[in-house]
């Protein structure tokens, strides 16, 4: 889940860590879909070598998707994580030798507590939702409205997506089979090494993949200029790529697009919510309602993040001068993960006085840089926390915590006092009426045709009325009015509270701003008095225990598989004092939930149907020993917040040893299917018949070798690992079943599979947080800081658009497309980037302008300025060869200037228009762009930032 607003905030002070990805759209020829060769470098001009998938963030958008209609079944969602897979290694393609897959296993139970609130509430807010808009399609239909007839299917129960349920047990079935059938018929994955870490193997999928990446990294073959780049959409993924330390390291995510039009859920018709519908009839979507059953669907693009570029800005912000001790960059980066984690993480509750929206890391940055000074040294190293010198920043920033709730409040209340006034202005400003039915406003182009006008007579008679109507009661917003409509002497009509321009506020009974707030917050939310400083030295101890294990957790793996946080707030920044002798030690030994012990400890009562029969009875039976956790309701403490989502589910915390207890009697009745998807299990290595690795796998399974043997690292990349024989491996000439039945079986399969584990290490082994010996810095890629002192030349600052530095930002944008003489109806709607855009050779369309001169042929222009196709249709003519015809072909006005360049005046060229007539001077094509001369010949520089092609085109003319 990772930290909420993180991600909008660091891209908003650190702009330059965002480019934007480069997609190779595949095409279709003659209906017929061709593949994208994946062989072919790569587009955006960067090449990687080992690619990371989080499948948390792959499962979830393809399973139920927030802008396009879901899959209807599950076989649906199989085929579209593969087709998400597909596009990741699309832009991300060619040297990649290495992939991991992970999917989310059984978490350490401090990520478990975070799950368990997340699946309540999902259940909780799911039938919610069912209730409330059964509710307003009753009272819809009461009052005559019209709504569609009610779809009857099974709601999708996002819950399924934990490990141990069939769902995913299915899903590693089908991640095995994509594999193989990649490795098969795709040429882009000829000698790639793909490892799967399913759900059956212990960890979070990111983790397991950040563990991956420091065993590597210890290997005396690992290359310290590996160029790492990680899927996923949760904002730690940042921190912990920084806490590798590696040189390159880039995150791949989808981009965030705020604010998505969503169709009513009754309705289905967009511009409003299932709280604002009221049953009207659907209006006729084109001129033939053609567009009826079709929603506003935008393909999700994606951008990339580069560390590099992170690191940068973090070296210009935390390097400091005059230090007691020698300035270490990387020790520095450590503690600003560190400070990150005060502000909120999976696993701790952010503290009361630091939130990000309002600038926590800065605050926490500046405190540290100025308390630095008298630590003597840095806060971590390596994964390991000096609470001494934790102690003096948090106190620091006790100091500044009551000024932190009063401007807290005052900005509140500016915010509030603003929203009021631009309520009354828009209120004002609004006209008085609005005509509705066939006199009602219309967007410019929302019409693609007239309407005739029924009635008029009528229409204008009932506008009449109204409009004179307002005018009696807009005399005295608060008189009565008797039934013949002349105000009455009774006095006036109280305003309705919903009329008022106040919205209610939850109510907030801590009240931070006010003296008395820490008696008030440790009473209200732990039940205690403020003064008991043996509980509060506890609540501190336990968040102490926390920050350590977390740390320990991004750098070093998982410490202990049974801690975790045992209270819903933290602590305030002033408690933290005499925090230097706490003890920050975990127990050895300890081990993970098995998969349905963890359903048991994360599902509520309403996805129990995801488990064994005897096992879910333990949810409802009232003489279950464990049904209290397992509350039908629960308190949502908004805790200052002022949506739900943003407040704290006050559930209560599973023991492990009376769940533990409990199951024991339910054991026995697991079948023996259950009990396989009850085990855990590890890594699956896969190579192609062309790798390199392949007939030493393939010899361990003719000579039936049952121990576990060394990788030679000079047949796979460098990798080091352990192998052991598989038993449900993908074996050369044997058919791999499809476990989708839409997809066909792979009779000639030449892949091989085997189980693969990761090089051991001694348990107190210390992964170092250092950038390795060999490692090569990134080119720069911010302007320098004395840039205009060292530029002799007088040369501007070029900034770095995307991983290539030398490549050319030139585009055609809408303006270039309007420039060549074409626009589109509202009825021809085509995806990409530019939707309304026609292909050229429509210009049969009464939409169309002429060419010049009656040319029905136009010269190959401006061909190369884009890398892509963002359209479909017929070839556009200004990408077609001219044809050859018999005989001398006139001589067009751009001909002539090629041609003839030394006679070309540019005085006589741009005084024409279409067709050739004289253009006005205010309808000139070169208004608004900016024209240079070059030579002999003229060009257009056409630009946008988005999507920027390799080369820049000379002598290409454009017209009006």
């Amino acid at each position: 889940m990772g930290v909420p607003a993180f991600f909008r905030w660091l891209s908003r002070k650190y702009p330059s860590i965002i480019v934007n990805c480069v997609e190779e759209k595949a095409k279709e020829c003659n209906g017929v879909k061709v593949p994208i060769d994946t062989s072919k470098p790569n587009p955006n001009e960067v090449e990687f070598d080992n690619l990371y998938l989080d499948m948390n963030g792959i499962i979830h958008p393809c399973t139920h998707p927030e802008d396009k209609p879901a899959p209807k079944n599950e076989d649906e969602m199989m085929v579209a994580i593969f087709e998400y897979i597909d596009r990741i290694f699309n832009i991300d393609r060619r040297d990649c030798p290495d992939a991991k897959s992970d999917p989310s296993s059984p978490a350490p139970r401090a990520k478990m507590n975070q799950q368990r609130s997340r699946r309540f509430r999902a259940s909780k807010e799911g039938m919610e939702a069912a209730e409330e808009k059964q509710k307003i399609r009753q009272e819809i239909l009461a009052k005559g409205g019209f709504l569609p007839p009610e779809e009857v299917k099974e709601r999708f129960d996002s819950n399924c997506i934990t490990p141990g349920t069939e769902f995913m047990d299915n899903l590693a079935k089908c991640l095995r089979y994509y594999i193989a059938d990649r490795l098969n018929s795709d040429p882009g994955w000829k000698n790639l090494t793909v490892i799967l870490s399913d759900a059956s193997a212990p960890g979070e999928g990111e983790h397991k993949i950040m563990d991956y990446i420091r065993r590597q990294r210890a290997q005396p073959n690992h290359d310290p200029n590996t160029h790492h780049c990680l899927c996923g959409a949760d904002a730690d993924l940042i921190m912990l790529g920084l806490a590798t330390h590696e040189p390159n390291f880039t995150i791949i995510r989808e981009e965030f697009k705020p604010n998505k039009p969503k169709p009513c859920a009754l309705c289905n018709q967009m511009g409003h919510e299932v709280k604002d519908c009221q049953g009207l009839p659907r209006e006729k979507q084109g001129k033939h309602d053609q567009f009826a059953d079709t929603l506003p669907i935008s393909e999700q693009e994606f951008i990339f993040i580069r560390l590099c570029v992170l690191r940068e800005y973090l070296e210009r912000e935390l390097t400091m001068a005059s230090l007691p001790f020698t300035f270490d960059f990387e020790r520095s980066v450590d503690d600003w993960v560190f400070m990150c984690f005060f502000v909120g993480n999976d696993f701790l509750p952010h503290l009361p006085s630091l939130e990000i929206r309002e600038g926590a890391i800065d605050r926490l940055v500046n405190i540290y840089k100025n308390v630095v000074h008298k630590t003597g040294g840095y806060l971590t190293e390596s994964g390991f926390v000096n609470l001494q010198r934790v102690q003096m920043i948090m106190l620091a920033v006790g100091e500044v915590e009551d000024s932190i709730f009063k401007k807290r409040k005052d900005d509140d209340d500016n915010f509030k006092r603003r929203q009021k006034e631009k309520r009354k202005r828009l209120k004002r400003d609004q006209p008085s009426f609005i005509p509705g039915g066939q006199f009602s406003p219309q967007a410019l182009g929302n019409r693609s045709s007239p309407q005739a006008i029924c009635n008029p007579r009528q229409a204008a008679f009932e506008m009449r009325m109204h409009d004179r109507q307002n005018s009696t009661t807009s005399a005295s917003p608060n008189t009565s009015l008797t039934p013949d409509g002349s105000p009455s002497l009774g006095g006036g009509i109280k305003r309705k509270c919903e009329d008022s321009d106040s919205e209610p506020e939850p109510e907030d009974n801590i009240r931070l701003w006010e003296t008395g707030w820490k008696q008030r917050y440790y009473k209200n939310k732990f039940d205690v008095d403020a003064s008991d400083e043996k509980f509060r030295r506890k609540v501190v101890q336990s968040y102490v225990e926390g920050l350590c294990w977390v740390l320990r957790y991004y750098y070093q793996g998982c410490a202990s598989w049974n801690w975790y946080y045992p209270f819903h707030y933290a602590p305030f920044a002033s408690d933290f004092e005499g925090i230097a002798d706490m003890p920050s030690d975990f127990e050895k030994g300890s081990k993970p939930f098995k998969p349905l012990e963890q359903l048991m400890g994360v599902f509520p009562a309403a996805s129990g149907n995801f488990l064994p029969p005897t096992w879910r009875k333990l949810m409802t039976d009232p003489e279950s020993s464990i049904i209290d956790f397992y509350p039908e309701d629960f308190a949502i403490d908004l805790n200052g917040k002022k949506y739900a989502w943003q407040g704290v589910a006050l559930l209560p915390f599973v023991d492990e040893r009376r769940l533990r207890a409990a199951l024991e009697k339910v054991y026995p009745d697991l079948t023996p299917e259950e009990s396989r998807r009850n085990s855990l299990g590890g890594d699956v290595l896969f190579v192609g018949k062309h790798h390199p690795l392949c007939d030493f796998i393939v010899e361990q399974y003719k000579t039936k070798n049952t121990e576990a043997v060394d990788i030679p690292p000079e047949l796979c990349h460098g990798i080091q690992g352990k192998l052991t024989l598989n038993d449900n491996a993908v074996l050369p000439d044997q058919v791999v079943q499809s476990p989708v039945p839409m997809l066909r079986d792979l009779t000639q399969n030449s892949a091989v599979s085997i189980s693969f584990k990761d090089p051991q290490f001694a348990e107190d082994f210390v992964f170092k947080a250092t950038v390795l010996p060999g490692a090569k810095k990134p080119a720069p890629v911010l302007k320098p800081g004395d840039w205009e002192k060292t530029n002799n030349d007088g040369r501007p600052w070029r900034p770095q658009l995307g991983f290539n530095r030398d490549r050319k930002p030139v585009h055609l944008d809408q303006s270039a497309f309007r420039t060549l003489g074409h626009t589109m109806p509202r009825d021809r709607g085509m995806p990409g980037m530019y939707p309304n855009a026609v292909p050229l050779g429509a210009y049969g369309s009464p939409y169309a302008r002429p060419l010049m001169g009656g040319q029905q042929q136009i010269p190959k222009l401006l061909s190369n300025l884009r890398p892509q196709e963002s359209w479909r249709g017929p070839t556009p003519l200004f990408q077609q060869t001219p044809q050859r015809t018999t005989g001398a072909a006139p001589l067009l006005a751009w001909n002539r200037m090629l041609q003839s360049p030394n006679q070309f005046q540019p005085a006589q060229y741009q005084g024409l228009g279409p067709m050739g007539y004289p253009q006005r001077p205010e309808d000139r094509m070169d208004r608004g762009r900016q024209v240079g001369k070059l030579g002999p010949t003229w060009y257009v520089v056409l630009s946008q930032p988005r999507l920027p092609p390799p080369v820049a085109a000379r002598g290409s003319v454009a017209w009006a």
